[in-house]
């Protein structure tokens, strides 16, 4: 099922990850961040010393996925985080007290 431009499963296929998880937590702290802040941010925060070319692959499935979005300034580039396609996931399996319709 496609829906933000995305795969549903490219979705949870990217947040199954749990250095991705720890990429999309730093960026829902602190949006706009360029590779260089991202690595030193899970570094020091998570104890992730993964290399920069690494950190780079799990951005590019997170932008894969539509939960990443980036934007080239310059030679930076910067990284923002997008919930869009989570509504999806959201939506898709409702509260069964959503459902219960009892006046």
């Amino acid at each position: 099922m496609l829906a933000y431009g995305v795969r549903v499963g490219d979705v949870f296929k990217a947040i199954a990850d749990e250095t991705r998880r720890a990429i999309l937590d730093e960026l829902a702290e602190r949006d706009e961040q360029t590779l260089f802040e991202i690595c030193g941010r899970l570094a020091v925060g998570h104890g992730l010393a993964s290399s920069r070319q690494a950190i780079s692959q799990h951005l590019e499935i997170l932008e894969d996925a539509g939960l990443v979005r980036t934007e080239r300034r310059g030679r930076y580039k910067y990284h923002f985080l997008d919930t869009a396609p989570l509504q999806l996931i959201i939506s898709r399996w409702p509260r069964p007290e959503e459902n219960n319709h009892a006046d």
